[in-house]
């Protein structure tokens, strides 16, 4: 859904060819999901945001085009339901779990027990409404620093949001090569592989109960595909907001934005939707990822010409 019509970049009025090119561009989308995955509420909703912004004013229009690289993320995230990473791939159960208690096993009671079986076991109120909001701020937090960085830095708003997509690629490809399952899984349905599942709150099942609201099952019910825990892309996401809140030099927004990283690693082991091993792959993912951007800017002149003329075009 992202392109840059000639028009837009020689002005900031709009012409017939804009109007048919993202019209276009929508129906593809919406005929594109409808056979690949079914319709959903929310793709006429992505529309719907995108073209209302883009023909709204010139500031709005610049803002969803820059912001087309979140697009791109979801819909890629969104597809993966027509092809689960099972099929292609033995899933790992057993021997993730096994592993986990290896590096990292705990003693309870003279049983060698994972982080996540501790957890379950002492849980409390406190913990389970702080993981709750904690789990909450993965997407929000990255989405509204980019639209911070948007408007005072756009080059690095590029950086950030080209990087941030790179990840996601990185750990959809993982996905892929090493299916897992997550801990909450074996919680449930021991060590056989069941396809199909559906996607499960787990521990965040108490946040909701807590304040009497279905916030995550709703965003759970939605999961792409519950086989795909290893790496954990959520502990990747803050580490990526905190190496460009210090690049960006946010001040006192870093030990915010440490703060979430620590505690949203903390809410996916405490929560059963991930194992350590997972956590460490998603930071793991994260690092990769941005050394190999940073390595490919440096080196790639191709890169940087793309990245010169999206910044003109949204400046």
């Amino acid at each position: 859904m992202h392109m840059l019509p000639d028009s837009f970049n020689q002005n900031e009025t709009l012409s017939r060819k804009d109007v048919v090119l993202v019209a276009l561009l929508s129906i593809a989308y919406l005929v594109l999901s409808y056979f690949l995955i079914g319709y959903k509420q929310e793709q006429v909703l992505l529309v719907a945001l995108f073209s209302g912004c883009y023909f709204l004013s010139a500031v709005t229009r610049k803002f969803i085009l820059g912001f087309s690289v979140f697009i791109v993320f979801w819909i890629i995230f969104d597809y993966m339901k027509a092809f689960p990473n099972y099929l292609y791939n033995e899933v790992h159960i057993r021997s993730l779990y096994l592993k986990e208690k290896a590096f990292f096993g705990l003693t309870e009671n003279g049983v060698l027990i994972t982080p996540n079986e501790y957890w379950l076991q002492h849980h409390n109120t406190f913990l389970d409404v702080l993981s709750g909001f904690f789990y909450l701020s993965w997407i929000p937090v990255p989405l509204i620093f980019g639209a911070f960085l948007f408007f005072k830095d756009r080059r690095l708003f590029f950086r950030f949001s080209l990087t941030f997509l790179l990840v996601n690629l990185l750990g959809f490809c993982l996905y892929y090569i090493y299916p897992a399952a997550p801990p909450w899984y074996i919680q449930q349905y021991g060590f056989d592989f069941i396809p199909g599942t559906k996607g499960n709150t787990a521990g965040l099942v108490r946040f909701d109960a807590f304040f009497d609201v279905s916030i995550f099952r709703g965003l759970y019910e939605k999961s792409s595909n519950v086989f795909a825990a290893m790496p954990s892309l959520h502990s990747s996401y803050p580490l990526i907001v905190l190496y460009y809140g210090i690049k960006s030099r946010a001040g006192w927004l870093n030990l915010f934005f440490a703060a979430v990283m620590v505690g949203i690693w903390f809410a996916a082991v405490y929560t059963s939707h991930h194992y350590v091993l997972d956590v460490i792959a998603g930071i793991v993912c994260a690092i990769t990822g941005i050394l190999l951007f940073n390595q490919l800017l440096k080196k790639s002149t191709f890169l940087q010409n793309f990245m010169d003329r999206i910044v003109a075009a949204v400046s």
